[in-house]
């Protein structure tokens, strides 16, 4: 059925109909029995799905990745379709509008999106202000990152009041240095830049009287040198995981027309055509620290064997989104019972 449904979706422009798609949901679940529908189409049958990570419990390992709910606006909504975590964001300290439209584009031939987004948010406090006022308690991750505008030599200070003040309404944080999708953002993966950010982060996290684990979301496109150096930092710095992996820079093996593809320009592509690439990453993360670094994967998940496979590389939890979008709201019930 969603197939169908997909076909009129993709008549209009993606960003357009995103939010004309999230406030149909936000309408059918406040209605009475809409709740109750949305459980019954979506919510997973199967059980012993649980996992335990840094102290919390996910009610299943299929969570909803940064960028789809950048604002918290749908957290108790998509709670509602059966996702085991939402992460939102990615906010910065103050709003801004992000890149010039039209920076979001399908390519159907490759299950896959490319977008340039550019960090488009309301800003952390207005985030802040509505997961105060959610009803459901679905584990939510809060993706924090710099203001456009920010010089990388002040980006600690922007990380800093995000954190602040998502402290007390998130359960977890994803420090994001690897967005292509702001200028000069992927510099702070660099190894001195990156481990000053996340010091002077953990260090305001051992002030808190319950510190929340925070993750790094790196890059596909990292060599394995860069990769030792950031699992050097991530152990250096005690981080309590990794996201892996952002949108990758690459163009490399799409079946949409070179032309088209050009055309469309910059931007993150995701999708099925990352999955080998993110696969890759995960697994030389976990094989080179024998498993010690917890890692949710990100990155061509459309299955349940999509899934199984981002676990068996060593994965813990596994986040979806260019998924959602090509294979529907049904999509954490289809992975979840699907599962080994």
């Amino acid at each position: 059925m969603y197939n169908l449904i997909k076909k009129v979706f993709f008549r209009f422009p993606p960003e357009k109909i995103h939010y004309q798609v999230m406030k149909g949901l936000q309408i059918l679940h406040g209605v009475p029995m809409g709740k109750r529908i949305l459980h019954s189409f979506c919510m997973p049958k199967k059980t012993g799905l649980e996992r335990t990570l840094w102290g919390l419990t996910f009610k299943n390992p299929v969570g909803l990745a940064a960028g789809f709910d950048k604002d918290a606006k749908y957290t108790d909504e998509l709670a509602s379709l059966g996702f085991g975590f939402v992460e939102i964001g990615t906010v910065t300290p103050v709003a801004q509008p992000g890149n010039d439209q039209p920076r979001l584009f399908r390519l159907p031939m490759d299950k896959a999106l490319i977008n340039r987004m550019g960090f488009n948010n309301g800003g952390a406090v207005p985030a802040a202000k509505r997961l105060q006022k959610r009803k459901s308690d679905i584990i939510i991750g809060g993706n924090i990152g710099k203001n456009k505008i920010t010089p990388n030599e002040e980006a600690i200070s922007d990380y800093e009041k995000c954190f602040q003040a998502l402290f007390d309404v998130v359960d977890y944080f994803v420090v994001n240095v690897s967005s292509p999708n702001t200028p000069n953002l992927r510099a702070l993966q660099e190894k001195e830049p990156l481990k000053q950010l996340l010091h002077h982060l953990q260090m305001l996290n051992e002030q808190k009287a319950k510190p929340k684990p925070i993750l790094l979301k790196i890059a596909p496109d990292l060599t394995d040198s860069q990769l030792d150096d950031i699992i050097e930092i991530v152990t250096e710095t005690k981080l309590a995981g990794l996201v892996a992996t952002n949108t990758t820079i690459s163009r490399e093996g799409l079946q949409t027309p070179p032309d088209e593809v050009e055309a469309i320009g910059a931007g993150g592509l995701s999708g099925l055509p990352v999955k080998e690439k993110a696969t890759e990453v995960i697994r030389y993360i976990s094989k080179k620290t024998k498993g010690s670094i917890p890692i949710i994967a990100v990155g061509g998940i459309f299955t349940a064997a999509d899934a199984q496979e981002k676990l068996d590389a060593g994965a813990s939890l596994v986040q979806v989104y260019t998924g959602f979008i090509y294979e529907g709201p049904a999509i954490a019930k289809k992975i979840c019972d699907g599962l080994k």
